[in-house]
């Protein structure tokens, strides 16, 4: 029986997307489940799974093809009996020691791919790339999904690795990815089509450090997971956006939709770009609910497994440059919504503190708003009032 391996139900907000890579051919034995294709949109990498047991029997649609909802990828033909003939054929074609050998080394990792990600190392292995000659776009250099997937899309010429030579200035051309493309789109509609200003304030977080001392241990014990600063800003932040609802707040045409609710988008570094997955309900989550959430989005992002659901919507961000020792930043909205609220590096400096100079663990804050619809006013009260929480933990956590 033949079974057709269509383009799942893509979100209203994503049109299409671009067949990355077949991880089979046709004639391969495949199994229920296993990763067939995947197929990279504007945010995320998905990917299209086996309906049963069988042999790839056709592709319709080869990698870089552009593919909508529903559209026919290929065909298997289902059962394992049609798998046994082509197992035999491959048995007849190499004596058992090429066989032997063959197989040893298609299992065998390619060199350096225990330092990719799962997903990674999966595409690196059935693809038999050599990830130390692949230009890595991450972190530090490191190899990525991505930097895989463009490597097993280029020409063998372009694959070759460039041996640089004394004096010699090596230049590589490198397309970009429809996720980093799609960054760069949204960036330059934000700075074109939103009238941005950014106030900055500091905060004192004394308080929240000593309370982290004080309660950290007996939290971890208590929930399983870290008592971190993060969790201390989103509920700041929802407490915040209740009175003054117009930051939260986005612009469609002439109307103004204020959310009667607190999606806090959490920007997260990802080897293949920023993702911002979402904090639903955020007013109504526990320090806990907020830490084990972010510590999950964190982890599927690493793993290349954040789906569109996780990024969908959003009515506020927060970002934190100060993971990676930024001082001082202004972040750009990230439309529709209207503001994002930076956070930075921790710096003990000196302050003075009831006419005595002493030294506090400070932090640079932001945020960045839309003009049109948000006063100057509104913004610095907003940034005010996340200073007053951040200062006086115990207040907050009573809401008041």
């Amino acid at each position: 029986m033949s079974l057709e391996i269509k383009v799942p139900v893509l979100p209203e907000s994503v049109s299409d997307a671009t067949i990355a890579t077949w991880h089979k051919k046709p004639g391969d034995a495949v199994k229920r489940d296993e990763n067939l294709v995947d197929l990279e949109t504007d945010k995320v990498v998905l990917e299209v799974p086996a309906p049963a047991d069988g042999i790839l029997k056709s592709i319709s649609a080869e990698t870089g093809a552009t593919v909508t909802s529903g559209e026919l990828l290929g065909v298997i033909e289902e059962g394992a009996a049609a798998a046994a003939p082509a197992a035999e054929a491959k048995t007849t074609e190499a004596p058992k020691a090429d066989k032997k050998a063959a197989k040893a080394e298609a299992k065998a990792p390619a060199k350096g791919v225990e330092e990719l990600s799962p997903a990674g190392r999966r595409l690196a292995t059935e693809e038999n790339i050599d990830p130390s000659k692949v230009a890595g776009t991450g972190r530090d250099g490191r190899v990525t999904k991505e930097d895989l997937v463009q490597h097993a899309k280029a020409p063998a010429a372009s694959k070759a690795a460039v041996a640089p030579t004394p004096g010699s200035r090596p230049e590589e051309r490198v397309p970009m990815t429809r996720m980093r493309a799609k960054i760069a789109e949204r960036l330059m509609h934000s700075k074109n089509s939103i009238a941005m200003l950014t106030s900055f304030n500091e905060v004192n977080l004394a308080e929240v450090a000593k309370m982290r001392k004080q309660l950290g241990e007996r939290f971890e014990k208590a929930h399983g997971i870290k008592l971190g600063y993060m969790s201390f800003f989103v509920k700041a932040a929802a407490e915040a956006l209740k009175r003054y609802p117009v930051v939260n707040a986005s612009v469609d045409g002439n109307d103004v939709i204020y959310h009667g609710y607190q999606d806090i988008s959490i920007a997260v570094s990802t080897d293949r770009g920023l993702v911002t997955p979402v904090l639903r309900d955020a007013q109504d989550m526990s320090f806990a609910d907020i830490e084990k959430a972010i510590v999950n989005y964190a982890k599927k992002a690493r793993e290349g497994g954040l789906s569109l659901d996780d990024l969908q919507g959003g009515t506020f961000t927060i970002t934190n440059g100060g993971t990676f020792g930024s001082l001082f930043s202004t972040p750009i909205v990230n439309p529709p919504q209207s503001a994002i609220l930076g956070m930075h590096t921790i710096k003990e400096r000196a302050i003075v503190e009831n006419g005595q100079v002493v030294a506090a663990p400070m932090m640079y804050i932001a945020i960045s708003y839309d003009h049109r619809i948000i006063d100057g006013k509104d913004a610095v009260l907003f940034l005010v009032d996340i200073k007053n929480q951040l200062e006086n933990p115990h207040a907050m956590l009573l809401g008041i």
